[in-house]
């Protein structure tokens, strides 16, 4: 799942409107934030398999430590762990870590059954969405268009970047989603890890949008700066 992940950081910001769209985008993002840099590094493995699943062409067949449910739960402890030390916004905190490990559920709507439970051992889980591709299209951009509701409906526009930000991502992510389900596959697994990894930009436009917009029910307008 792409445009989901995105869905709940973007619905998530009613519920801890202190918090940066940025900082809301790695909870969401965390485990394919990490998966990349682990990819690169030959710690965990994917090949290229045309016809795997209607959906993609890759055959996620070794990710244990960002992708199990064992490794998301540790690794939501942590995101949220970390968040609350440094700002102190306990529902900040439990935000962020309850996102974190919504890419887990997420992903096991939609992934065949390749999502190891464990760290180690054989037992996968998957229900298959993406078997299904008008199925897959009507969950995603469905859940992508709730968010965006839910997002414009907690916040404000302070300047025009405040919107022309905000939709210009919003188009960029669709056009990507649309690219990679009806583009070619993927040149290497090497382009895989590069191409993840450049997810960071999207991180840091989240974060540009939210500071040119003010949470509805922020207290008063020159309230500190989100984070």
């Amino acid at each position: 799942m792409f445009l989901g992940h995105f869905a709940v950081a973007l619905a998530a910001k009613k519920a801890a409107p202190k918090t940066s769209l940025g900082t809301l985008v790695i909870g969401a993002q965390f485990i394919d934030l990490l998966w990349p840099i682990l990819l690169l590094s030959g710690v965990e493995n994917v090949r290229l398999d045309p016809g795997n699943t209607v959906v993609t062409p890759l055959d996620f067949y070794n990710y244990p430590f960002s992708h199990s449910l064992t490794g998301v739960v540790l690794w939501s402890v942590l995101v949220g762990g970390v968040y609350f030390a440094f700002r102190r916004y306990r529902r900040g905190a439990l935000v962020l870590g309850a996102i974190v490990l919504s890419h887990w559920v997420l992903d096991l709507l939609t992934h065949r059954p390749d999502l190891p439970l464990t760290f180690s051992g054989d037992a996968r889980a998957g229900l298959g969405l993406w078997n299904s591709l008008p199925l897959t299209l009507l969950v995603e951009l469905g859940m992508f268009a709730a968010g965006v509701v839910f997002y414009l409906r907690a916040t404000s526009a302070k300047d025009r970047w405040g919107s022309y930000a905000l939709w210009a991502l919003i188009l960029v992510l669709a056009g990507i989603y649309l690219m990679n389900l009806f583009g070619p596959p993927p040149p290497s697994v090497e382009m895989i890890g590069i191409a993840g990894n450049a997810a960071w930009l999207f991180v840091l436009w989240a974060y540009w949008v939210d500071r040119h917009r003010s949470a509805d029910s922020d207290p008063q307008p020159s309230s500190p700066a989100r984070t």
